[in-house]
Parts: structure tokens; C-alpha cells; sequence
């Protein structure tokens, strides 16, 4: 499994039901290569599960808020990381380069994380997935993760739909596990009460797969296009970007 946060539900059912009691975790990006954080093999299942390790030997890595400001530990904000990793710059291309490295030479990755007391991360979805739905961020990974634990899914992408009165809602692609079928209400019924209204997805579909890369890399922006187009969405889809 590479390119891409692997939701912890399935981490834990590799480990189990793969015999891969190992098995670790290490985040990082090609701009910061080879890698930023890494759990241990001497970890507990736990860290290596639900966390992307510690930062590696040598590396810098803080959590920032909007401001710019380090945050809290427990509180999210995007990771940048700093040290003998992060790339010189894009080629030729000095505009996408100090955006993406200021000029403290922190490589801002995009990627939303928490950092534990123990110094662990933990990836919690990307900056530009996030969804504002009537003043309410909601991030996707966390949908999906909790969606997860379903008994009956296999695997749920969660993007944001354009929507005139909330700005955004949320909508959900379920794949379900093999022999088994579920209706819409049973979904949003198993998350009631479990997280908040409004992290609920409004829109359902339930699908036998998902638009991929040839490097398998889930293109969740052609699942934004196709519920935009299947249900009519191109008005507030304008009125957004305007």
C-alpha cells in the first residue's frame, strides 16, 4: 500500500488477517524524500496504526495554524518539515516553489496532522479536501474513517458538493463489502449520534469502484465532477467559484 493515507480499520485487518505484525507506517512526499516521519516495528499496533510515526533523524517537523503560528499540541494544522529532505525546488518554476518553501526553508506539505504528547503524528486529511459547510469544517479523512467502521463497507471516499444556502455538504462513494447491501438511511441512521449532524453526509452513492490512477491513487476530484453533473449542481458549483 503506497501513495496514499491507508485508513487505520484496514491497517489493523493487514496486521491480523495478513499475518504482517510488523508492519509500520512512514509518511513523506516526493518534495521531501525519502521519507519525514516513521513508526517503529517494536511500536505498539496502536502507533502504528492510528499514527504515522515520529519525525526521523535529522528532520524538523511542527504543526501550523493559519496564522502561521505552531499550534498546540493536540490541535490540527498543516505539517511542514524542514531539514537535509526537502527538495531544492520545483524545475524552472520559482513561483510554486516559495509557496511551497518559506523562506525559514520549512516545506509546507499541505497535508493536515495532530502531534501526541509522545511525539507521534497523525495525518488527519489535506488542506484543500477541507469542507465548510455552513461555517462548519469538516475533513473528509475523519468521515471516512469513521465510516469505516462499519461493518458492512469495504471502502468510502468523502468529498464536498457545492451547495447555494450551505456553501458545501458532504457526500459519500461507499463500496460494500462482497454479498452484502445497505440502503442510505441505514448508513446515516449508524452515524447519528455517533458524530456531528453536520458531518454527515447529505448525499450517498454506492458504487462497485472508484476513478483511479494507473498508479492506484483514488481521483476523488472526477467524483466531485460526476456528483456535480449527475445531480445538477453546476449553478452552485458557479456561484462557489465566483
Amino acid at each position: 500500500m503506497a501513495g496514499a493515507p491507508c485508513p487505520i480499520e484496514i491497517m489493523k485487518r493487514v496486521v491480523e488477517d495478513m499475518h504482517c505484525p510488523q508492519m509500520t507506517i512512514m509518511y513523506g512526499q516526493t518534495e521531501s524524500s525519502p521519507v519525514i516521519t516513521m513508526a517503529s516495528v517494536d511500536d505498539s499496533i496502536e502507533r502504528r496504526v492510528a499514527t504515522v510515526g515520529c519525525a526521523c533523524g535529522s528532520t524538523e517537523v511542527k504543526i501550523v495554524g493559519p496564522d502561521g503560528g505552531t499550534v498546540p499540541l493536540g490541535e490540527q494544522g498543516e505539517l511542514c518539515t524542514r531539514g537535509y529532505l526537502v527538495m531544492k525546488g520545483y524545475d524552472q518554476e520559482p513561483e510554486a516553489t516559495a509557496r511551497a518553501i518559506d523562506q525559514d526553508g520549512w516545506l509546507h506539505t499541505g497535508d493536515l496532522a495532530t502531534m501526541r504528547p509522545d511525539g507521534y503524528f497523525r495525518i488527519t486529511g489535506r488542506l484543500k479536501d477541507m469542507i465548510i459547510r455552513g461555517g462548519e469544517n469538516v475533513y473528509p479523512r475523519e468521515v471516512e474513517e469513521f465510516l469505516y467502521t462499519h461493518p458492512k463497507i469495504a471502502d468510502v471516499q468523502v468529498v464536498g458538493l457545492p451547495d447555494e444556502k450551505l456553501g458545501e455538504s458532504v457526500a459519500a462513494w461507499i463500496r460494500l463489502k462482497a454479498g452484502e447491501s445497505a440502503t442510505e438511511d441505514e448508513i446515516r441512521e449508524f452515524c447519528r449520534g455517533k458524530i456531528a449532524h453536520f458531518k454527515i453526509p447529505q448525499y450517498l452513492r454506492f458504487v462497485d469502484a472508484f476513478p483511479m490512477t494507473v498508479t492506484g491513487k483514488i481521483q476523488k476530484f472526477l467524483i466531485r465532477q460526476a456528483e456535480i453533473k449527475d445531480r445538477r449542481l453546476e449553478r452552485a458549483a458557479e456561484i462557489q467559484t465566483a
